[in-house]
């Protein structure tokens, strides 16, 4: 009888690894991300080789699914019937507003979340509540993430680094060194709304690096950054508040050295041009992509057109995706154009 289950045991192991094998096969061993147009608000699919997906923000309410049925357009796409996690950055309209619909369109495991709502604003209030209910709804799980936790998430590693109002006190490994750009940064006056206990992550996928902060705004980037640069230098950073002037110091933006940079604006919300000429002027910056044409930045301003998902015009809901190599080189792929991009292995 022993022998029996022992036997029976390593079948199913062998069939396990097997599977997990051929998910990573199929995707090529690749981390792919989508960078979904939800029209200036956030969200962003993180799909590992072997299948397993982390959802960050969910977009607007409202507006007949438009989001909820782009996001499942994306994750089916990627070959995903459910959802693994989702987090949600902080409880503004724009990032947990998709929720209810999200959740009818396609399973969700589990909620990472930075704690309770803090603000006491009745639009935020409200988004609350109906996130709230979902949750309770779906029974789904729910993870609260406090800075330096490593999220659940098989695949790739997943470091919290802003959470609650709170940062990282420790550099991550390599980093630490005296930060000459904030000098450069505006000292401004702290942010009391929820966009400050954004729960911002660095994803690692073996030598590539993205760092993703959500909302977070200049008085928390200088919490983190200053005076000395606790993360080192990123590949890719997901540009802070859509690219909107309260975010994206050069605290921020020039101490980390990000090789590309994709901004999750609309065209008439996020891509302010102080916040454009930054990214695009940061050192070592190779290039900066937009989800859309900024009407603020204008020509001048904005990126080039072939690095912009959608120009003037109707909504056509194009997305921008990465497909990134463990050695760290990764290609960026325009949803409207079907450009492709590559970029070499980081020093």
């Amino acid at each position: 009888m022993m022998l029996r289950l022992r036997a029976l045991l390593g079948f199913f192991v062998t069939v396990v690894i097997a599977l997990t094998l051929h998910a990573q096969v199929a995707s090529g061993g690749k981390l792919r991300v989508y960078f979904i147009d939800v029209e200036g608000g956030q969200s962003t699919l993180f799909v590992t080789p072997a299948g397993k997906s982390l959802l960050i923000d969910t977009g607007w309410p409202g507006n007949n699914f438009r989001d909820a049925d782009r996001i499942s357009a994306a994750a089916k796409s990627a070959g995903l019937k459910r959802i693994d996690y989702v987090l949600i950055t902080h409880y503004h309209d724009d990032h947990v507003g998709g929720v209810p619909q999200l959740v009818q369109r396609i399973p969700v495991g589990s909620f990472i979340v930075h704690g309770p709502n803090r603000e006491q604003d009745q639009a935020t209030e409200r988004g609350y509540a109906a996130f709230e209910k979902a949750l309770t709804d779906t029974k789904a799980k729910e993870i609260v993430a406090k800075p330096g936790d490593h999220l659940p998430i098989q695949g790739m590693d997943v470091t919290v680094i802003s959470a609650d109002g709170q940062v990282i006190q420790k550099p991550l490994s390599g980093a630490g060194e005296p930060n000459t750009f904030c000098k450069q940064s505006e000292i401004r006056t702290p942010d009391q709304t929820e966009n400050a206990r954004s729960l911002g992550v660095l994803i690692r996928f073996g030598k590539l690096q993205i760092l993703d902060l959500g909302d977070l705004t200049s008085d928390k980037e200088r919490d983190l950054m200053c005076p000395d640069n606790r993360l080192g230098k990123i590949d890719v950073l997901v540009v802070s508040h859509h690219g909107w002037h309260e975010s994206s110091s050069p605290a921020l933006v020039d101490a980390i050295h990000p090789r590309v940079a994709v901004m999750d604006n609309g065209a008439k919300k996020g891509g302010s041009i102080p916040v454009l000429d930054t990214v695009r002027q940061a050192p070592d910056i190779e290039a900066l992509w937009q989800l859309h044409y900024s009407d603020e930045g204008g020509a001048q301003h904005n990126t080039q057109p072939e690095y912009i998902a959608n120009l003037d015009g109707p909504d056509a809901g194009h997305d921008i995706e990465l497909s990134a190599n463990r050695d760290g080189s990764f290609a960026m792929r325009n949803g409207r154009t079907g450009l492709d991009k590559n970029y070499a292995a980081g020093k």
